[in-house]
């Protein structure tokens, strides 16, 4: 068994040689930069002690245990530990390696498999699934809920995922977006847009915002409705074969659009459409097609950065600041350009002190690793507050529904938004 384990994960990662293992454990670097181990101060919370993990299981000296699950699953995959390693490992991408690798060796719950296996596969489903948590606001049970002190009888814990809960639209985008948005005036680009699980059903609000946006500046901009998850979820899982699964499914659709570019507004989705090719590496049939779909994925800001835009006309006087979404900054190097965006708009920016600094979202954090998860929201809020900034921005869907519980939380009167939000207001 030990031995197929070997094999199954070689396929997926490079594993450091023994010299680059010994290097590593002599440097620490990673250490100032992780927000797991700053928080624990835990060698074992750290990315070289989970290198080392991975090493002894794949040796054979240590087994699958549910105490090695946990460090694996742990991780936020916030990537610093990529950026700053001087000897060139990754140990954030072992670490989903290490996730791939218990996926296959270890029998997965039923839950796991309808969450991963159906639920985030299908878009019907997952619409459906946000109909009780719409009744729960729109019918007033919610505001029953709080006003009887009937939340504050829950665990801390479920009422922190209540509370991370924004008012939900009554229909998905989906069904709202027209397949095709003519430009306003003389269409200089036709755009593909890639619309996101969470923006589809939870932040319908910035996706309009962005197809709005797009048009305003001269782009036809067509939106697949039978576009599925990213994958991101079930990479983050260590559902590989899902993963790839769904990114040919994507390919399929996108490749048929005629785009200049495919845009996204979920730095998540962004970061992964453009890792389709490494997905995908081992597939001859999909990757060359992967490459080419990758290569003309861009982020909102960064597509909007790298066109002549029209001038606002209503700027946006506001007190701002921007966190930067771990997917984003590092995942894509997407970093200047929402910054412009907002300053376009009219806002007065304010530069957050740790802005590229993970939130504490990673996915669902929340469930799996609350704890942890909050300690490391609260040392973002605290950074928030300093700003003295009435709205706070952040260039995903995951960093938003986080930061607007903290601010819940730490009682901070603030409004968390994505940044395109600010700059369709200024052009209406």
């Amino acid at each position: 068994m030990a031995e197929k384990i070997t094999q199954r994960i070689l396929q997926d990662i490079s594993v450091p040689e023994e010299k680059q293992c010994h290097l590593c454990s002599r440097c620490g670097l990673c250490l100032s930069v992780c927000p797991t181990y700053r928080e624990t101060l835990r060698e074992t919370d750290s990315p070289r002690a989970r290198l080392m993990l991975l090493r002894k299981v794949i040796e054979g000296e240590l087994q699958i245990s549910r105490g090695f699950v946990a460090k694996m699953y742990g991780c936020l995959n916030c990537l610093a530990c990529n950026v700053i390693c001087p000897v060139g490992i990754k140990p954030s991408d072992i670490a989903l390696a290490a996730r791939s690798m218990i996926h296959q060796a270890r029998p997965q719950s039923l839950l796991q498999s309808l969450i991963f296996g159906n639920y985030f596969s299908h878009s019907s489903l997952m619409e459906l699934s946000v109909l009780p948590m719409f009744l729960y606001q729109c019918l007033g049970i919610q505001g029953a809920v709080r006003a009887f002190g009937i939340l504050e009888r829950l665990p801390e814990q479920l009422r922190d995922m209540e509370r991370m809960l924004p008012p939900l639209p009554e229909r998905s985008l989906r069904h709202r977006l027209p397949e095709v948005m003519p430009a306003r005036g003389e269409r200089k680009y036709r755009i593909g847009f890639f619309l996101g699980c969470f923006q589809n059903i939870v932040f319908t609000n910035v996706s309009a915002a962005t197809v709005r946006v797009l048009a305003h500046n001269g782009c036809e901009v067509v939106t697949p409705k039978d576009i599925k998850c990213c994958g991101m979820p079930h990479v983050g899982h260590g559902d590989l074969k899902t993963a790839r699964t769904l990114a040919r499914h994507n390919i399929d659709i996108l490749e048929k659009l005629d785009v200049d570019a495919i845009v996204t507004d979920c730095a998540t989705c962004g970061s992964t459409l453009k890792t389709y090719d490494s997905l995908l590496a081992e597939d001859a049939e999909y990757n060359v097609r992967a490459r080419a779909i990758s290569a003309k994925v861009k982020d909102i800001s960064e597509f909007l950065g790298a066109i002549p835009l029209r001038e606002p006309q209503h700027p946006q006087r506001a007190r701002v600041t921007y966190h930067d979404a771990c997917h984003l900054r590092r995942g894509q190097n997407v970093w200047s350009e929402p910054r412009q965006l907002l300053q376009l708009a009219g806002a007065e920016l304010i530069e957050l002190r740790e802005a590229d600094w993970c939130c504490g979202s990673a996915g669902m954090q929340i469930i799996m690793n609350y704890k942890g998860s909050m300690q490391i929201l609260a040392r973002k809020i605290q950074n928030i507050a300093a700003t003295e900034a009435t709205i706070v921005y952040a260039g995903c869907p995951g960093c938003q529904l986080q930061l607007g519980l903290g601010a819940k939380r730490f009682g901070l009167k603030v409004l968390i938004e994505h940044p395109i939000q600010l700059l369709d207001r200024s052009y209406q």
